[in-house]
């Protein structure tokens, strides 16, 4: 919520401030904000000595002013800055100042809108900025259209700043619809205008000569300067990348101009980085089903768990934050899904000590290492906190795989030396093989005093100690988020979020040789898209990649598959249209069933901004035997 409240407000400000600098040399210039509810931009701008020569008018309905001109009224400071110098109460100017003017007037009302504006005396021959923050949006299309279209006939040096939503249509985007729908505000622009490309053609029907639009990510990366970002980044625990990514791939910040010289261009960005809203070139398509299911079980609903096959056909889910007893917590129980007969069976795992308790972590790794035990390693309770520790999970040598009620696990914990290493959350835990010993690979993720890791450990899974084996080639840039896969005995890394906070798209395959590990890059074409949040699994000399978040706005990850032989890349959107609700896949866990060339995704999905929760209701099942076999 910070964050995301913070950008808007920092594209907002960017973009006046550069209007009001751009525009120093004139003896007078205009704001005119647009829907300005209780927006605090005229006392900020006046307290920060910008408006030596503008006028900053504000218009929303007369009840919305009115009780506004009453809070500045009430407050000594504000009204000492506005210097009331009387006059309202006259028709709809509920305040007046030298320098700022509150009307109360309906903007889809366009004649009555001008008359009063000409009331309060503003001046169509001066530059004149346009503010419409989250306002358009609200209203009819015809009565916006024609509102952007009358600022460019009426005024001689008009500039245009918007900011709203956009990409209605993905998981994220039929969220954020659905709660405006429900508040009954419904955004009425995104049917006709749904993403950047579109609200720049209006503009240019409308009149205005030059537009240049961004959404929040670009903005953030592009106009933010880099000891900025780092401010922000630093000011609190925080751990919600995948929200706040989403959140600004469906805002966008819109300049447009007319008559200005030398031309307004505040959307220049500060750096060369590729524009990600361009579509992606999709291969095909696979199509996603909801898992036939025998139960359902709510403890499914979640994210930032794992997931892992501990016995074949046999699927063991824990950790994460999710729906427990009807509530949203940090997931206290461990799940199955259990296939049989070509359907699956959800239940909850008894624990053998029921006394035991799990420590309720997110964003671990469980590997399974033998018949009986899987290693549960690092994660998180508050992302404030030290990472979590080392722990068993030991199962019966026999169960019966046909019933989640026979599965039981013993927690055990142990006290490894290597426990310090573990200390950590959004790594990898992988399998890797040195002069026919295994070790589990662990790698990169975050800690509680480093934002991003890119060190790494062996670990010796029966002591719980760490190896040194020799490493050498070109390290790999820190990252967490990212997949690990074990493939000839080595790992292959791939994505995830890098120290600026940015997706990576490189691949690296970790290789054995006789005296240690070599990293090497593995070259795609075309280049990976870069992402984070995904998961990941190998078959037959192809890596597949499952989800996860990047910037290119105008689509959503679906499955990536990598051939590691020739380095072809290509991506296949996921089919949602038998799904009766958003499929989220980020911070999900995915199981490949290689017989069946079956994927399972569990879980997924997250906080969206103030919209709400969305969490996947139910494992969903592909179908990759097409593209495998074709591929």
């Amino acid at each position: 919520f910070h964050r995301g409240y913070y950008i808007r407000a920092r594209a907002v400000d960017h973009c006046v401030q550069d209007f009001l600098l751009k525009t120093q040399s004139h003896p007078r210039t205009q704001i005119l904000s647009l829907g300005a509810g209780f927006d605090s931009l005229y006392f900020r701008l006046k307290d920060m000595g910008l408006l030596h020569h503008t006028v900053v008018y504000e218009v929303d309905f007369p009840n919305v002013a009115c009780q506004k001109a009453t809070l500045i009224k009430r407050m000594k400071e504000l009204s000492a800055l506005v210097g009331d110098i009387g006059g309202e109460g006259l028709g709809v100017i509920t305040f007046s100042g030298e320098d700022y003017k509150l009307l109360g007037v309906d903007l889809s009302e366009l004649s009555e809108l001008e008359r009063a504006l000409e009331e309060a005396g503003l001046d169509n021959e001066i530059p004149t900025l346009f503010i419409a923050e989250v306002v358009l949006t609200y209203m009819e299309n015809r009565r916006s259209d024609a509102l952007i279209q009358w600022a460019a006939e009426h005024f001689s040096q008009a500039c245009f700043l918007l900011y709203e939503q956009m990409h209605p249509e993905d998981p994220f985007g039929r969220v954020m619809q659905q709660h405006f729908s429900q508040l009954n505000s419904a955004l009425n622009s995104l049917a006709q205008y749904p993403d950047c490309e579109a609200q720049q053609r209006r503009f240019f029907e409308k009149g205005w000569t030059e537009c240049s639009v961004m959404d929040m990510n670009e903005f953030f990366t592009c106009c933010t300067p880099e000891d900025e970002q780092q401010r922000v980044q630093a000011l609190e625990p925080f751990d919600e990348y995948e929200e706040w990514h989403l959140k600004c791939s469906h805002y966008f910040v819109l300049t447009a101009s007319k008559g200005m010289e030398p031309s307004w261009t505040p959307l220049l960005s500060n750096m060369t980085v590729p524009h990600c809203d361009g579509p992606v070139r999709m291969a095909g398509s696979i199509t996603a089903v909801v898992c036939a299911m025998h139960s359902e079980i709510s403890g499914l609903r979640r994210y930032g768990h794992h997931s892992v096959l501990i016995k074949p056909n046999v699927i063991l889910t824990t950790g994460g934050f999710g729906e427990e007893n009807g509530q949203h917590c940090r997931m206290r129980n461990f799940h199955v899904l259990i296939k049989h007969a070509g359907y699956w069976k959800a239940g909850c795992v008894k624990k053998e000590d029921p006394d035991k308790r799990w420590d309720e972590r997110l964003y671990h790794t469980v590997s399974y290492v033998s018949n009986s035990l899987a290693l549960v390693v690092g994660g998180r309770t508050s992302p404030s906190s030290a990472g979590l520790g080392m722990l068993w999970l030991k199962f019966p040598e026999t169960c019966n795989a046909s019933d989640p009620d026979d599965v039981t696990v013993e927690l055990i914990s142990p006290q490894p030396a290597a426990e310090p290493a573990a200390l950590r959350w959004r790594h990898s835990t992988t399998e890797v093989i040195f002069k026919g010993e295994k070790y589990l690979f662990l790698y990169g993720g975050r800690s509680a005093m480093e934002p991003v890791l890119g060190d790494w450990y062996f670990l010796h899974t029966q002591e719980l100690s760490c190896t040194v084996i020799p490493v050498e080639g070109p390290v790999p840039e820190s990252r967490h988020s990212h997949s690990a896969c074990s493939w000839k005995g080595g790992v292959l890394i791939a994505g995830g979020l890098g120290a600026a906070e940015q997706p990576l798209g490189s691949i690296f395959f970790l290789k054995e040789l006789e005296h240690g590990f070599q990293w090497q890059t593995v070259e795609t074409y075309p280049p990976l898209i870069p992402r984070y949040s995904h998961t990941a699994h190998v078959h037959d000399g192809k890596l597949l990649l499952v989800g996860g978040v990047w910037f290119y706005s105008s689509s959503v990850p679906g499955i990536t598959i990598i051939d590691l032989m020739t380095g072809l890349c290509l991506d296949y959107a996921i089919n949602v249209e038998h799904l009766e609700w958003p499929l989220m896949l980020h911070n999900h866990s995915s199981v490949f069933l290689p017989n069946e060339k079956e994927l399972l995704l569990i879980g997924g999905g997250g906080n969206c901004f103030s919209f709400g929760t969305h969490l996947n209701p139910e494992p969903v099942s592909l179908s990759l035997s097409k593209i495998l076999t074709s591929h």
